[in-house]
């Protein structure tokens, strides 16, 4: 089967992870797989074997005709059986493109659920929109999560064109590594018998560091050895915010920013906890079970499927509540260290057992043999 992927990059984001480790299952079981980037791909080619990678040149946000006749130009040249799309923006493209590409079968990615468009730019909107009116065109979409699923019929998707499959997390390279963990600690200038609370999210509203913030002051009279460290890129503006929110609260030398990190299996051994404070639009959020997979416990807001992923194995509280999210740390907190390293030990095994590549790609190739016969 030939199956051509559409995303608008692959930089180091957990929906860009996800297709990764997708494209390179199938590949390896024999299919023919294209990657189609807006921009210019991100690594090394070898690290994408029997992946052919095709950058469309896309010179920024308003360069369109000429994206759109060279992907058109780059898709029939395929000719894929199943165009798959990730994210709003390219499965609107992929709808609009799909008529000029006979043949093929077209199935949208959604990674997120209930988002919320008034957070965002006119453009942002307008796509979250379109979205919404061209999915019918799509001849399946698939979700990470059941929270996403629900939100697509709430908004007029019918059932039968939905299907859930969870992310798939490689335990073969998201597992503990202490020393690569106390190297990164060591750059970040945490002391040996500090805690660090992660956060592993890019600068986004959704993200909801100001609520994290909030807590962490709450924590402030017992958090003389707490270090809160801040893994991710995304808005300028949004980091510029928070850092003035971390000078009045009187929390900004408790904090680390540590930006964007390639090795994210060294930044979660890194952590004693991670906390995901997010306020909507989750769907599977990787970072919690990636972390899960390095024995790290979680702290995650009831929304996505986060709460169904930590389970029992952490700490889940409402979103956007500062005393909650202050409280569901100082329970993780409290908690004795061979407590939280069993902890630990049993979130890796509930995604080693849950949550794998090879359940992914089955999945995957169930749902899209189906639409392709």
């Amino acid at each position: 089967m030939r199956i051509a992927f559409l995303t608008r990059s692959l930089t180091a984001g957990g929906a860009e992870r996800q297709l990764g480790v997708l494209a390179r299952a199938l590949a390896k079981k024999g299919h023919d797989v294209s990657i189609f980037t807006f921009y210019a791909p991100v690594g090394d080619s070898h690290d994408w074997p029997r992946v052919r990678i095709i950058s469309l040149g896309k010179a920024g946000r308003w360069h369109v005709m000429t994206f759109f006749w060279r992907l058109i130009v780059a898709m029939r040249r395929q000719r894929p059986d199943i165009i798959h799309s990730y994210l709003p923006t390219a499965n609107c493209i992929a709808a609009l493109i799909r008529p000029f590409v006979p043949g093929a079968k077209l199935v949208f990615g959604v990674r997120s659920s209930d988002m919320q468009p008034a957070a965002y730019d006119r453009l942002e909107r307008l796509i979250y929109w379109l979205e919404a009116r061209l999915a019918l065109k799509a001849d399946l979409m698939i979700a990470n999560s059941h929270a996403a699923k629900h939100h697509l019929i709430e908004r007029g998707t019918p059932a039968e064109k939905l299907a859930v499959i969870p992310n798939g997390i490689d335990s073969s390279e998201f597992k503990l590594d202490r020393a690569r963990g106390e190297t990164l600690r060591t750059e970040w200038l945490i002391a040996p018998d500090e805690t660090v609370i992660g956060l592993a999210a890019r600068f986004d509203p959704m993200k909801d560091h100001g609520t994290f913030f909030d807590a962490f002051a709450l924590l402030r009279p017992d958090a003389n050895r707490l270090r809160a460290v801040l893994v991710g890129g995304g808005s300028a503006e949004l980091r510029r915010k928070l850092q003035d929110q971390a000078l009045a609260l009187g929390i900004a030398d408790r904090i680390v920013w540590a930006g964007p990190h390639a090795d994210m299996a060294a930044v979660y051994s890194a952590f004693d906890l991670l906390c995901l404070p997010s306020a909507y639009g989750e769907g599977f959020p990787n970072v919690v079970a990636e972390a899960m997979a390095c024995e790290v416990p979680c702290l995650v807001t009831d929304v996505g499927d986060a709460a169904a992923i930590v389970g029992d194995l952490g700490e889940i509280v409402p979103p956007r509540n500062a005393a909650a999210l202050a409280a569901g740390l100082r329970s993780i907190l409290a908690r004795p260290a061979d407590e939280r390293r069993r902890l630990g030990e049993a979130a890796r095994q509930k995604i080693v057992e849950n949550y794998s590549i090879a359940r992914l790609t089955d999945a995957t190739l169930d749902v899209i043999e189906k639409i392709a016969r």
